[in-house]
């Protein structure tokens, strides 16, 4: 995952700079796609309406990472994205981006690869949403902390995350707080035994396949 991180920083030069304030929609789900976005500073949420009508926050990006690429050539985005802090990010049009292929062929594997992880990702997280809460929090810790190396949040934010209620949330917290798998400081969470938290994230997933080759970077694909 760290890999796709900033990968599309040489192509910068071609994007559009956007400044958005916090809490502002970059796309609907749903809405007819017109290009895709590169974080290059602040925090974006992604959001999933569920079947049931339910909204979820389902990941956060991190500087550095491409967003919104289901949109390309006029797909609707699978998702909505919502800024969480006062943000800069540089979007590209299709138009611009054929312009980068024809200019820098290396950038359509790179292109290619980050939409093929998202598609993973999603497919990843639907998969969790109808597991119990405690597997999912294993899950989104573990996740989480792949994609952003050090991502401490609090109570509320992550029971937004998974779904469920702070109460909730805050009966598992304080369990594994006293078994030692995560430390709490001023309201936000931090690990500290990942290997246990897999183990919670992975009972009774033998269906779901293994989790952590979904995490890791694509191989770079040859050109048809």
């Amino acid at each position: 995952m760290v890999n796709l991180r900033y990968i599309w920083r040489p192509f910068l030069k071609y994007g559009q700079m956007i400044k958005l304030e916090e809490n502002t929609t970059i796309y609907y789900q749903g809405e007819v796609g017109k290009g895709f976005y590169y974080l290059d500073k602040g925090s974006v949420k992604i959001t999933l309406l569920t079947e049931k009508g339910a909204e979820r926050t389902v990941n956060y990006v991190p500087e550095g990472m491409l967003l919104g690429e289901n949109g390309i050539n006029k797909e609707p985005y699978l998702t909505t994205a919502v800024t969480t802090t006062p943000s800069v990010l540089y979007y590209f049009t299709n138009e611009t981006t054929l312009k980068i292929y024809e200019e820098e062929p290396k950038a359509v594997i790179l292109f290619t690869n980050s939409l093929l992880y998202k598609f993973r990702l999603l497919a990843e997280i639907i998969t969790f949403l109808n597991l119990p809460v405690e597997q999912q929090m294993a899950h989104y810790l573990v996740k989480l902390v792949k994609e952003n190396e050090e991502f401490p949040f609090n109570q509320t934010s992550f029971a937004r995350y998974v779904g469920t209620s702070r109460i909730t949330v805050n009966k598992i917290i304080q369990k594994w707080s006293k078994e030692k798998l995560i430390d709490l400081s001023n309201q936000n969470i931090y690990i500290k035994n990942i290997s246990k938290l897999k183990e919670i994230r992975d009972q009774n997933s033998k269906n779901i396949g293994d989790l952590d080759m979904l995490m890791l970077p694509l191989m770079p694909l040859m050109p048809l």
